[in-house]
Order: C-alpha cells, then structure tokens, then sequence
C-alpha cells in the first residue's frame, strides 16, 4: 500500500468522526435580532416520579395499617368490655335470687304462728331452689380470668344449698327436744354455715373479680353483691334458741304465753354525748358530726324482727327525716342505732326532735314507743 493509499483511508475514518461530533454538538440558536441565547429546559429525571409515587403508596399503607390497630384494639375492648359485662350481669341475677331466698329464710323465721312442719317444708323448698342456682351457675362459662372467681362462687351457692338442708334437718331433730339451749346450738350451727357462704362471696368472688378487673383494664363494670343473712346475730345460739322456743310454744289453736314489745329507752346527741329529756329544753351543738344515737329495747317476751325506727327534725319547710331498722333483737335486749349525715337543722331557734319506734306485730302497749324533744341547735 502506497503511502497516499494511507492518507485516504485515514481520511475516510476520521471524516464520520467529525460529522457525528458536528450532529451531536450543536451551537445554542440566536433568536432573531440579536440577543442572549435562550435558556436550555430542566428535564426532571426520568425515574423520580415513580420513586415519589411509591413514596407515597407507603406512607398511606403505613396510615392505614396504624388506623387498622387502632379500629382492632378498640373493637378487641369493646368486645372485652362486653363480655365481662353480660357475665356480672348473669351474676347479679343469680346472686340477687339467692339473696332473696334468705330474706325469705328470714321472714320465715320470724313468722308468728307458724307450724314447725310447715316451717322445715319452707326451708327444704328454699334448699331445693338454691341447688338449682348452683347448677345454673356450673353451666355458664366465665371469661378465662375469672375461671377461679367462679369455683368459688359456686361453692358459694352449694354451700348455701346445703346449709339450708341441714337447717331443715335439725329442726326435724330437735321436734320433740325438750332442751331448748342444746337446740338453739344446732341451729345455729347451720345458720353459721349461711353467714360463712356470705364472707366467701365477699371476699372470694366480689373482691378477688374487682381485682382480675382491674388488672384487664375493664372498667364500668359492677360486681354484684349478695347476703344471705343480713344480720348475723340470727346465728347465734341465744338468737336461734329464741326461734325454736317461739316456734315450739306455738300451735295450730293456741298462742304463745307473754306479749310481745318495743320500747324507746333514750336518745343521746353526738358527739356532745347528751341525752336528751323529753320534759325541758335541751341545748345540742350543731356541728358537721351532728349525730343522734337512739335505744331500743324488746320489752316483750319474743325475739323480734325488722324493728323500724324514725328520726325527725322539724324544719321549714321540708324536715328532715331518717329511718333505719334493727334486724333482729331478742327479749329484753337493747340495741342502739345512729342517724348520722343530717344535713344543717334550724340555727337558734326552738325546735323538736321526735324519735319513733314501730310497734312490732302483736304489739299491745305502745306508749312507750315514741317522744319529742324540745332542742335549740347552737353553732357552739
């Protein structure tokens, strides 16, 4: 090859260099007239619209599966909520029931005239529906926390059950006792068993389930209480011996030998410690702990029930007036209630205060059951 073969090749590969590198370089337009040259365009890179597109795709997935939590955990409370709830609810109809079968109990106990046979009848009837309550409550299912609360509850209402059966038993046993002390202790032996199912449903089932409440973070629900003697002083030996001596002086045609009474003994105003007369005027101290403690005593000679006792403080224009009961009082017993939370009674002025006893079924005298007193209220 010549050396100006050699050029003309050399010449025909650098001349498409040149013109490719003259295309792809090309000096910025003039406009028309002179002037500066126009400004070349920003061109946004082609793969940052997609990037913020799924920017923004996972901020709202994100979004949204917080608010998803939010709706979960609060339908999860919700359904929680629910769920204790209706339980307490089933409770509170069981535990109501129960403790109406021992206002019953009560009320049969308390009965004047009664027959011991029909009386071991009553109780064995209350036996029976009480062993229905406690198979009522074994077939409901708890929320999984209060799985031990319920045990217990039912022992409650099986004790119960089996406390009333053994009550109707002994009254059979001692039909023909002719010991009335040895009796009333057997009685009251079974009464106790009645008082121990009220300290376990205290303590074991509406205790311990406001605590597992509390620890779930359920709130607004209620734990229902229930009694099946009101008053323990019913168990008593003195108590149940009263009832089965009243019980057995009764017959189908005869009555009981005594009478039957209340009394009112005194009225002392708290806390300056006054008893006040009813024959002059008496001077109290109307302080925020104002209080009135009253006497009573059974002055007949049968145990008695459900002794209702109103005080009243004239006042215009409305008095002010309070009631409470004594469950139980025995013969010749006396026993004290205290009206506390008054309110303000009438400053400086003369007034009367009048205590009421409620006469007792077959009550005869009845003077002695009430008395005004004349007070001034002093600020001290």
């Amino acid at each position: 090859m010549t050396e100006r073969e050699s050029d003309i090749e050399f010449d025909f590969f650098d001349e498409p260099e040149t013109e490719e590198a003259t295309e792809r370089v090309r000096p910025p337009r003039r406009p028309v007239g002179g002037g500066p040259p126009p400004r070349s365009r920003m061109r946004t890179p082609q793969g940052f619209i997609p990037m913020l597109r799924l920017a923004g795709l996972i901020a709202f997935l994100i979004l949204a599966v917080i608010v998803l939590i939010f709706l979960l955990r609060g339908c999860a409370s919700s359904s929680k909520h629910s769920t204790y709830s209706n339980y307490m609810d089933k409770m509170r109809v069981i535990g109501g029931d129960s403790a109406q079968l021992g206002r019953q109990l009560n009320s049969a106990l308390a009965a004047t005239g009664i027959k011991e046979t029909d009386l071991e009848a009553r109780i064995k009837g209350f036996a029976a529906t009480q062993k229905q309550q406690a198979d009522q409550a074994k077939s409901l299912n708890p929320p999984g926390a209060l799985h031990t609360e319920h045990d217990h509850l039912i022992e409650v209402l099986t004790l119960r059950a089996s406390g009333l059966s053994r009550l109707a038993d002994a009254f059979a046993q001692t039909a023909t006792a002719k010991d009335a002390t040895s009796s009333g202790r057997l009685l009251a032996g079974q009464m106790r068993l009645l008082v121990a199912s009220d300290v376990i449903w205290d303590f074991y089932f509406r205790d311990a389930s406001k605590a597992v409440l509390q620890q779930q973070g359920v709130t607004n629900v209620n734990v229902p209480d229930s009694t099946m003697v009101a008053n323990p002083d019913l168990a008593s030996s003195t108590a149940m011996e009263s009832v089965w001596r009243r019980i057995h002086g009764t017959t189908a045609t005869s009555s009981p030998a005594g009478d039957h009474g209340s009394a009112l003994v005194s009225v002392t105003a708290l806390p300056d410690g006054k008893q006040l007369s009813a024959s002059g005027e008496n001077t109290v101290t109307a302080s925020t702990d104002l209080a009135f403690r009253v006497a009573v005593q059974d002055s007949g000679s049968f145990q008695e029930f459900d002794v209702k006792v109103t005080l009243t403080i004239a006042k215009t224009p409305t008095p002010i007036v309070k009631s409470k009961t004594i469950a139980i009082i025995n013969a010749g017993e006396t026993k004290t209630v205290v009206f506390t939370d008054l309110g303000a009674p009438p400053f400086g002025v003369p007034t009367t205060v009048k205590v009421d006893v409620q006469p007792v079924p077959g009550e005869k005298t009845i003077t002695n059951n009430s008395a005004e007193y004349k007070v001034i209220f002093s600020l001290g």
